[in-house]
């Protein structure tokens, strides 16, 4: 994963950054912990400009984002709803919970989107209900815009301060995402457990 990165942004300069921050969002393994703080290395040794990382970083997380956004308008509550209704057991999920989960982002819609852009693990994520709930373009694209830009600023930021040490600014927020990620598995095999001991 580290050398395919590497040739990308070495070869594609900030096209490359918005390319794999795009790749990222739509297809999470790809970690922004090691994309971005490698353009700040990158930055620091004068092949890319610190700024014009950052925004291409920025882009490519927003792009990124429009995608899960507008699946979650194609599925919508209420095809949820019924996809629930029908296999919510294996997804430990009711059409009770769809519902209470829209009415909750609905909420916090905002404060949800901008500072799941900073979760290792949902920043992913947060864009589908943020679709389902039909929050308006507009707003969504601000927070998610300004999460975005402060995630990846303080990623490439660390990258350039870090310099030749970049990669343990990976070596950190790594297994800060792993650990948020595991907790997310452990919820859902507890809700799993508890639906079919309550069946």
């Amino acid at each position: 994963m580290f050398n395919i990165i590497t040739t990308w942004m070495s070869g594609l300069g900030h096209v490359g950054v918005a390319a794999l921050m795009l790749a990222e969002n739509v297809f999470p393994p790809i970690p922004s912990e090691l994309v971005m703080p490698l353009a700040g290395y990158l930055s620091a040794e004068g092949q890319l400009w610190l700024p014009a990382a950052i925004f291409a970083g920025t882009i490519g997380s927003v792009l990124g984002a429009l995608f899960w956004y507008y699946i979650g308008i194609w599925i919508g509550e209420e095809r949820l709803q019924r996809f629930a209704a029908r296999h919510g057991a294996w997804l430990t999920l009711s059409p009770k919970d769809v519902d209470s989960a829209g009415t909750w982002f609905r909420d916090y819609g905002w404060r949800a989107v901008f500072f799941g852009r900073m979760i290792p693990g949902v920043r992913t994520l947060i864009s589908v209900p943020a679709g389902m709930a039909r929050m308006p373009l507009r707003p969504f694209l601000i927070f998610t815009t300004l999460g975005s830009l402060i995630w990846t600023g303080l990623l490439a930021a660390a990258g350039f301060l870090l310099q030749a040490q970049y990669d343990s600014v990976a070596a950190w927020v790594d297994p800060v995402s792993t650990l948020v990620i595991v907790g997310l598995i452990g919820v859902y095999i507890f809700r799993l457990i508890k639906q079919f001991m309550r069946r």
